[in-house]
């Protein structure tokens, strides 16, 4: 029993601990929630800039499906 006792005495809170203190804990999750999803996002739109659409002026269009169609 003593032994249980003496283990309870050498604990010490450590300050840098955030599941002490609340209002700590709470700003380390919505700073690592925010980030997350800021980075998410802009892998996103890194993604998207790096698959963007290559315009191909090469591609033969027929002359009757112009804006202003041309017929024979």
């Amino acid at each position: 029993m003593d032994t249980q006792q003496n283990n309870h005495e050498l604990e010490i809170d450590n300050p840098a601990d955030i599941e002490l203190s609340k209002p700590s804990k709470s700003r380390f999750l919505f700073l690592l929630s925010f980030f997350g999803l800021f980075i998410f996002a802009w892998a996103g739109c890194y993604n998207l800039y790096e698959h963007k659409y290559q315009k191909n002026d090469g591609v033969a269009v027929p002359d009757n499906t112009l804006y202003e169609p041309k017929y024979k």
